[in-house]
């Protein structure tokens, strides 16, 4: 049974510096028994504020930080899923993408809620994505599916990966520290994954500027494991078997009675 790990860092305004950093974590997690390594939301390019150096730093999907990440998946054979800011015009994307073990891409996630709250303007910069079918992958006897910080404050995300056929939600994010924002986290993460009977796996930013506490979560919202405010990985092997279990003892899913529809 393969594990997954969830890497949590801080990445700055120096791309090549973040691979690194990344690579560092990758082989680690491998190294560990991971076989699929979550890594944060914007781990391409960024600073304390948000300005017009994003939308410079923005690559398309084969560009050199992509590239660095299919480097890192192919060379350690271990799937990657990571956040990078991506070309859009005038604008950018808040794009993740999944990385195959042999360097192919598998399936790309665009941010469709913006963080534009608690002070923050995320869509001054950054383009919402795009209504449509969610891109999936299979890995380790899961179809996995992604979403991205902010989107976990709206439910109707997860459940529409799960409508998709997903039980292993990932979430790459850069969860901004501040009062009770920690606890909003924590708990935005747990409903998800209990509602949906699923697996949840979540990679955030390390202070000071995230607010840490990456961690992964089993379909009964156990913290299987988390880290705390310091870079470094959280590993757990999730179980399909375990999946199958929890879904036999609460069938949620089955007794449901609405559906979700985009506005």
């Amino acid at each position: 049974m393969d594990a997954i790990a969830v890497a949590q860092f801080a990445p700055g305004d120096d791309r090549d510096a973040n691979l690194a950093t990344m690579r560092d974590l990758a082989t680690t997690a491998v190294e560990r028994g991971a076989g699929l390594v979550v890594f944060p939301e914007y781990s391409s390019y960024f600073t304390p504020s948000m300005g017009d150096d994003w939308i410079a730093a923005a690559e398309d999907l084969d560009g050199p930080f992509a590239t660095g990440v299919a480097s890192i998946a192919s060379s350690l054979g271990v799937t990657v899923v990571a956040g990078m800011l991506e070309r859009n015009g005038a604008k950018a994307s808040n794009t993740v993408i999944a990385v195959a073990a042999d360097g192919t891409h598998l399936a790309t996630y665009r941010k469709l809620h913006l963080f534009d709250a608690f002070g923050s303007f995320e869509s001054d910069f950054i383009e919402p994505g795009a209504h449509g079918e969610f891109e999936t992958f299979a890995w380790g006897g899961f179809t996995v599916g992604m979403q991205t910080c902010y989107d976990i404050r709206f439910p109707e995300v997860t459940r529409a990966l799960v409508d998709s056929g997903v039980d292993l939600v990932l979430v790459p994010a850069e969860w901004v520290r501040g009062p009770l924002k920690e606890h909003h986290w924590r708990t935005l993460l747990t409903a998800r994954a209990i509602e949906n009977t699923v697996y949840v796996a979540a990679a955030d930013h390390a202070p000071p500027i995230g607010a840490g506490n990456s961690m992964v979560l089993d379909p009964m919202g156990v913290e299987l494991v988390t880290i705390g405010d310091s870079q470094g990985l959280a590993i757990a092997w999730p179980d399909p078997a375990r999946l199958a279990e929890v879904r036999e003892t609460n069938p949620s899913l089955r007794l449901r009675r609405f559906g979700v529809a985009p506005v």
